[in-house]
């Protein structure tokens, strides 16, 4: 079997193993990524959770030696659940954002580049593949983007026709010379749905993200979220999706096809109140499947505790009050101590005055200070 025809087979055994889109383009560098990466990393815009070395995110050839193509593949995952749950008073749910519902596509994806690595060396043994999901160097809109899958998007997502911008990528790299596919032309046009949707003003302009104020972003840091963000948090738990969601392109892409990221509904929109006492195994137990379990539970923790904030919702107040006097991580009390404020209840405030009196971490004094100060001059 010749190149061409290999590049054909992997086309149709990908499609039978479940990869939604599958394109192909050259190694070579991705000179224009180069110098825009540069440029986010001098105006501190980056997350800090990718890779910081530069030239291997955009340089192939250091990834694998004598590299002459990159597959890059994509997975829809869906936008709309079935039987969502209602939050209500006294029972306020937060939400996942829709790529970590279902099961954590980094596994799943993982799993479909094995298959393609292990089919591939079926018909060349002496060929030298590296798959990444994500996690790897390689900037995976980069790669979708030059091998057609699909346009990068002002909302910096990959929008494909058939699935919008709902899909997973991965890629694999590879000594074999494929024939590359054509990249796919902007469909973006004038629209800016996107960037004037964004919660934060995270979306600069067109492709350009500051993630240091992405909700996305934001949700997933260990760190106290800054008090300018906090009420633009919503009811998130993990994620954002509201530059996918006003986009038009999106518009009827469902997606509900995969098995594999089919939502449950009682975890992708779970009970606030139950989160805030789980252990660390009762998390895992209950969310290690799904991608957003990731950073683990402090975080989720922590959002949910915006989320009740959100709400304003009193009935929480007890449990809130309770864990501001136990519970030792100092990120989560400060969190609670402001969202006490912003539920605004005469037993929140009280919680707090009982509080201080043990608090010894100076950031926690410092938002218990701010709430007791704010409610004294409402007074």
């Amino acid at each position: 079997m010749n190149v061409a025809q290999l590049q054909k087979s992997i086309k149709e055994y990908a499609a039978s193993i479940g990869i939604d889109k599958i394109g192909f383009t050259t190694a070579a560098p991705f000179l224009e990524l180069k110098n825009r990466l540069r440029r986010q990393q001098e105006l501190g815009y980056q997350s800090g959770f990718e890779e910081s070395d530069i030239e291997k995110r955009t340089e192939p050839v250091l990834l694998l030696d004598r590299a002459e193509s990159i597959l890059s593949i994509a997975i829809a995952y869906p936008s709309k659940m079935e039987g969502s749950p209602k939050g209500k008073r006294g029972e306020r749910r937060g939400i996942f954002c829709r790529a970590s519902w279902g099961m954590d596509y980094h596994h799943v994806l993982r799993e479909k580049l094995q298959l393609l690595e292990e089919y591939i060396s079926e018909w060349l043994p002496d060929a030298k593949m590296r798959s990444m999901v994500d996690t790897g160097e390689l900037v995976d809109r980069a790669v979708a983007q030059r091998a057609g899958i699909g346009w990068s998007a002002k909302n910096c997502s990959i929008i494909t026709p058939e699935f919008g911008s709902y899909v997973y990528l991965g890629e694999m790299i590879t000594n074999i010379p494929f024939e590359p596919d054509i990249p796919m032309e902007d469909q973006c046009g004038d629209c800016t749905l996107c960037l004037d949707a964004c919660p934060t003003g995270a979306l600069i302009q067109g492709g350009q993200l500051n993630a240091q104020r992405c909700i996305a972003f934001l949700t997933q840091s260990k760190k106290p979220i800054p008090e300018e963000f906090r009420a633009k948090i919503g009811n998130r738990v993990y994620g954002c999706d509201t530059c996918q969601t006003v986009c038009p392109k999106n518009k009827g892409k469902y997606n509900l096809h995969q098995p594999s990221f089919e939502p449950e509904p009682e975890l992708t929109k779970p009970l606030l109140v139950p989160m805030l006492n789980l252990s660390n195994r009762e998390f895992k137990e209950t969310y290690g499947h799904m991608s957003g379990s990731w950073r683990g539970k402090n975080p989720i923790q922590r959002n949910a505790i915006l989320a009740l904030a959100h709400f304003k919702d009193e009935s929480s107040v007890p449990v809130l009050a309770e864990l501001l006097v136990k519970d030792p991580r100092p990120v989560i009390r400060g969190t609670i101590a402001w969202a006490l404020g912003e539920i605004g209840s005469s037993e929140g405030k009280a919680a707090i005055e009982r509080a201080i009196l043990q608090e010894e971490d100076p950031e926690v004094r410092m938002e218990m200070e701010k709430v007791l100060e704010t409610n004294q001059r409402k007074c």
